[in-house]
């Protein structure tokens, strides 16, 4: 295989077709790093993947601390490269590719961490919402998958953001290069990017309400755009046709509707059950064909409101062929984004490299996030097992209803499937169950 790392088969396969992205030496220190997050339970840093793959003693560290500062890859080509895979492994053939966009604050401390400022954080619990951290635009692949009844986003594409002073994008070998946008044309230029990766495939994007604003204007064919609408927009009516003989420019907007508010107060509801959340719910909708002129400038489009006893949700969107129902659903799975970011963060611990340069504060962050991917991605095609979920329930009775896995259980089957392959590595005799569960013992209980 590679000098000093042992792989599972299944798993070298998969990362196997990552290997055009990267030189021969890159390639050996990606998949060590990768199979070392994954199995580290501990402090995931850049030496802490060392040990999770038990190189310490086999790799200086200064090799891996090289392949985030200095070496020779492109962190868009592998998110590229790892969306294919997952298109082609669990988007089934010809279907639209579900995208949701957004951003989260990844936590850091140290005045002399790239990029590290005072920024909203959505997730921090006081009323300030603010943390001081490294934020990161993230576009990912919302997919179904068979032993899930919820949807599960795959991240896939990450970029650091830094309020007023613009973004680091495609860092060479000289340093990080800075363009200026804000969150939304890092979006807009993520997608775009996708969707070039992804030809003859139409593109269905979802976001919240941050995600709005004149970058949308120019986005690729066949990729629609949908976001819960501000309730401060000013909508207005489709042009009127113009009347032939008349002179002047015809008018590029209709009359003014007002605030999704004035227009739910004239609309007219109808009753309707979506599924959400991964149950049905019942509620009344109302469509209307508008523009919004500040951010989709002369492009129709179309307001969704789904009205329940508590609120009213008014949606946006560019797709004019889908129907509320069905928005309403594709909008709610927006939310699995927000799952894969705890995840990430709390299981498999990204964010917890201390980088400080440039180039590593840009690549290690999204690193982890496609490690994410790579496990899920890995687990459903070769990992799952109804049997897991009966152990697990087993082994934690408190678990009484749980029917499906969750994203710990799917990193812990690989973990496992790593300790299995590591121990046999270079012997003929299959190590058996009470052996593997005997080293599983006694790593839980070092990292206890």
């Amino acid at each position: 295989m590679l000098p000093g790392v042992t792989l599972p088969a299944s798993l070298a396969e998969l990362l196997g077709a990552l290997r055009p992205v990267f030189t021969a030496p890159s390639s050996g220190t990606f998949c060590g790093l990768v199979a070392g997050l994954a199995g580290q339970v501990r402090r995931r840093t850049v030496c802490g993947m060392l040990l999770g793959a038990c190189l310490g003693r086999v790799w200086p560290h200064d090799r891996a601390h090289y392949f985030f500062a200095q070496a020779a890859w492109e962190l868009d080509e592998l998110g590229l490269a790892v969306a294919r895979l997952v298109v082609a492994a669990l988007v089934p053939e010809g279907a639209a590719v579900t995208v949701a966009v957004d951003d989260s604050v990844f936590r850091r401390a140290g005045r002399k961490v790239f990029g590290a400022c005072w920024q909203h954080d959505g997730s921090v619990p006081d009323r300030a919402k603010k943390s001081f951290g490294t934020c990161f635009v993230t576009v990912g692949i919302v997919v179904s998958l068979p032993f899930c009844t919820r949807p599960v986003c795959l991240p896939v594409l990450a970029r650091l953001y830094i309020p007023g002073h613009g973004t680091p994008h495609a860092p060479r070998q000289g340093g990080a290069v800075v363009v200026p946008g804000s969150k939304i044309a890092l979006a807009a230029s993520l997608v775009t990017l996708l969707a070039g990766a992804l030809p003859g495939r139409a593109l269905d994007v979802v976001g919240d309400a941050a995600y709005h604003g004149p970058a949308l204007r120019h986005l690729p064919p066949g990729v629609t755009w949908t976001c819960r609408l501000p309730k401060n927009a000013v909508l207005h009516a489709l042009p009127p046709p113009r009347v032939p003989g008349t002179r002047g420019r015809p008018p590029s907007k209709g009359p003014r509707l007002g605030t999704p508010a004035d227009v739910a107060a004239t609309a007219h509801f109808t009753p309707a059950t979506v599924r959400v959340y991964g149950r049905a719910q019942h509620t009344k909708v109302a469509a209307a064909d508008c523009l919004w002129y500040g951010s989709f400038h002369t492009r129709p489009v179309r307001v969704i409101l789904a009205r329940t006893r508590a609120s009213t949700l008014a949606l946006i969107t560019t797709d004019l062929a889908t129907t509320p129902t069905g928005l309403i659903t594709r909008y709610a799975a927006r939310w699995s984004i927000e799952q894969a970011f705890a995840d990430a963060r709390t299981v498999l611990g990204a964010g917890e490299a201390r980088t400080r340069t440039p180039r590593s504060v840009a690549r290690t962050v999204p690193f982890a996030l496609l490690t994410h991917t790579l496990v899920i991605t890995w687990y459903a095609r070769h990992g799952h097992d109804p049997a897991d979920i009966t152990a697990r329930r087993t082994a934690q009775p408190w678990y009484a209803t749980k029917t499906e896995p969750a994203f710990e259980d799917m990193l812990t089957k690989l973990r496992r499937t790593l300790i299995t392959t590591r121990i046999s590595g270079g012997s003929a005799v299959t190590p058996t169950p009470s052996q593997t569960r005997a080293v599983l013992a006694a790593w839980h209980a070092a990292a206890a």
